[in-house]
């Protein structure tokens, strides 16, 4: 038995364009309003104090549930590369600076890969929590496993896209369809998990 979950707006506690575009996709088939931070006048910054990706993203489904009357949902998602020792895990927004382009950030990690002769295995991990009116209500988590490639390659995605090789079908996450990629991308497979978890909703309403 799923959890229930009445009404069929949800609010995704994001202001990433990028990821807005992807949650708007995996969702429509739930959802029929999918709406972001700007969309309920959120105006506030969430401090992302977490030591995981799990405890990040609970902290900002709590708060920005506190500020509407619906469901809302957050992520907080990130690349870990072995070599690395994890890193940079929790950090991968701010990898380069608070204020640092994706460009940037995939430049360092390239550069950091490059000073050691380490293997190049990394993953991907996508947190959800789900909560409403300050209530927490569940969680779940989505991996995919891949390789760091040599250099960026691909122009869709955004973050760490065009150097997350997938080894299976020799592209990067910036080289996939939108449908490839949400068939087996970190987010789409903890965007599935939750949705096993939601009891569909009454027709009649």
């Amino acid at each position: 038995m799923g959890m229930v979950l009445p009404g069929r707006t949800i609010v995704v506690a994001t202001r990433n364009r990028g990821k807005l575009g992807e949650f708007g996709q995996l969702l429509a088939r739930r959802f029929e309003r999918i709406l972001s931070l700007d969309e309920i006048g959120f105006q506030g910054e969430i401090a992302e104090s977490g030591s995981s990706f799990a405890e990040n993203a609970r902290l900002k489904a709590l708060e920005c549930s506190r500020h509407c009357p619906f469901p809302v949902l957050a992520d907080d998602s990130g690349l870990e590369v072995v070599a690395l020792g994890g890193r940079p895990g929790i950090h991968s927004a701010r990898y380069a600076g608070p204020d640092a382009a994706d460009a940037e950030r995939i430049s360092r990690l390239l550069e950091e890969l490059a000073r050691g002769t380490h293997g190049r295995e990394a993953r991907f991990v996508c947190a959800l929590a789900l909560a409403q009116s300050g209530r927490f209500l569940l969680e779940v988590e989505g991996e995919c496993r891949g390789l760091i490639a040599d250099a960026p390659r691909g122009s869709d995605g955004f973050g760490y896209d065009p150097v997350f090789l997938v080894p299976e079908l020799g592209r990067t996450y910036a080289e996939l369809t939108a449908k490839e990629k949400n068939r087996l991308s970190h987010r789409a497979l903890a965007v599935a998990a939750l949705l096993r978890q939601l009891t569909p909703p009454d027709p009649g309403r």
